[in-house]
């Protein structure tokens, strides 16, 4: 088996392996794999196929992948991370003092530091929607009554 034979058996593994990850790590070796093999059919030795995979992959990296990252993963208003939380509804664990204005809500089963806009008090129990996230505590209001 001639060395481009193994490189293109590489580069397949490689985009097959990216269709499980989804993180356009893989296919940008992938990339570096094809190039590699390329250079093994005009150049004769592996050290000319390392550095071209090597070359590759660095360029693929830093100019393929974030391209693919753009293109698939453009979804206009979705939120992540705690951003998410906006609009969910909690229930107050603590009660949320109107002196202090802190207590605690548990949302999304993690219990997070509440506090409300208009510094109202609210038994524990009490069923809130999360208006905003501000750093690590929300800020919530009183769900309307059904």
């Amino acid at each position: 088996m001639d060395a481009w034979h193994l490189w293109v058996i590489i580069a397949l593994a490689l985009v097959v392996a990216e269709m499980f990850n989804g993180d356009f790590w893989l296919v940008c070796l992938g990339i570096g794999a094809l190039l590699a093999a390329a250079v093994s059919l005009v150049l004769p030795g592996i050290v000319p196929g390392i550095l071209a995979f090597s070359l590759g992959s660095v360029v693929g990296l830093v100019s393929v992948r974030p391209a693919l990252l753009r293109y698939f993963h453009r979804i206009p208003g979705l939120r992540t991370n705690v951003d998410a939380l906006v609009g969910r509804v909690g229930t107050v664990t603590e009660a949320i003092e109107p002196g202090t204005g802190h207590g605690r809500v548990l949302v999304e089963g993690e219990n997070w530091r509440g506090v409300t806009l208009d510094e109202r008090a609210l038994p524990a129990g009490t069923k809130v929607s999360v208006v905003q996230v501000d750093g690590t505590q929300l800020v919530v209001e009183k769900e309307p009554e059904s």
